[in-house]
């Protein structure tokens, strides 16, 4: 269950009855009464908006803890960006300039910038704000080794089942097509890369990056999967924007939701459940020029 406490304390003194935090509360958790702003609702969001609409800062949500979003490796302008006054140019070049990095440096990634990329991820929005992602760093080489190796593990089992033909056909028939699609589309590519691992030590699936972030959930969260995935996006630009490379691990995501045990190998719970996991590092890689995109598909709707 989400916790809906009420934290927000108004001073009195300092209210002006502006009624702007009335205007913004997703909850109605305040209301006027004789001219000033009063706690009178039964839940809060404790979501912040009314402490920072006040002029006056008459308004504290004591749930809310400022020391999460101080960071280590640059400081922060606190002032409120309002509604168009973003050089969005420079917003886009950022968006399209960042790119899946496959080559890393064996530098290693100081253990303070992986914690701000973890606080610039929760600056995302998240349904209801229930915030209940979840965050596992992975700061050294060897952490991303055992990591690697329980999927390696995973996915040579996978492969084995898939070679069996009897086995595909026997589940075609009940329905279930996932090994024979596997078959099809993954299962020499997987081979290939399992090899070149187990012979050659070639890491084709962290690419030898030397750290990873798994982005996960706690039970309760109304949208989980996109509020994970929101934050994921925010350490993807902010490692960009900071000199890092980055690249989301598809393959470790799919191997941690069809075998449990490899997430508590690397200390993700048993209850949590994995969105995304982020290969980091710095890259040994320049581009020259800035990627497109294939057509997407747009429709409008008017009544």
């Amino acid at each position: 269950m989400i916790e809906r406490s009420i934290t927000t304390v108004i001073d009195k003194e300092l209210c002006i009855g502006c009624g702007l935090c009335v205007k913004v509360c997703p909850m109605d958790t305040i209301s006027m009464q004789n001219g000033k702003a009063v706690v009178t609702g039964k839940e809060s969001l404790s979501c912040g908006h009314c402490a920072a609409v006040c002029p006056e800062g008459a308004i504290r949500v004591n749930s809310i803890d400022k020391s999460i979003l101080s960071y280590s490796t640059f400081k922060e302008d606190k002032k409120w960006l309002k509604h168009g006054d973003f050089d969005t140019p420079q917003l886009v070049r950022l968006m399209r300039s960042r790119r899946s990095c496959r080559n890393y440096k064996e530098k290693q990634v100081d253990r303070n910038i992986l914690e701000d990329l973890v606080k610039i991820g929760i600056t995302a929005p998240s349904g209801t704000n229930s915030q209940g992602w979840t965050f596992t760093i992975l700061p050294t080489r060897g952490a991303v080794l055992v990591l690697a190796n329980q999927i390696a593990r995973y996915f040579k089992k996978l492969n084995s089942m898939a070679e069996k033909g009897h086995l595909r056909l026997l589940m075609k028939l009940t329905g279930n097509k996932e090994l024979d699609i596997y078959y099809k589309n993954y299962y020499e590519t997987v081979k290939e890369t399992l090899s070149d691992w187990e012979n050659k030590g070639r890491d084709r699936l962290f690419h030898g990056a030397p750290s990873v972030i798994i982005v996960g959930s706690k039970p309760g969260a109304t949208c989980p999967a996109e509020d994970a995935l929101l934050a994921t996006q925010n350490i993807l630009l902010g490692a960009h924007s900071i000199g890092l490379g980055s690249c989301l691990i598809g393959f470790a995501v799919s191997a941690i939701k069809r075998d449990p045990k490899i997430k508590l190998t690397v200390g993700v719970p048993a209850d949590e459940k994995v969105y995304a996991v982020i290969a980091l590092g710095w890259p040994d890689e320049k581009y020259f020029g800035l990627a497109g995109r294939k057509p997407a598909v747009v429709r409008y709707f008017n009544k």
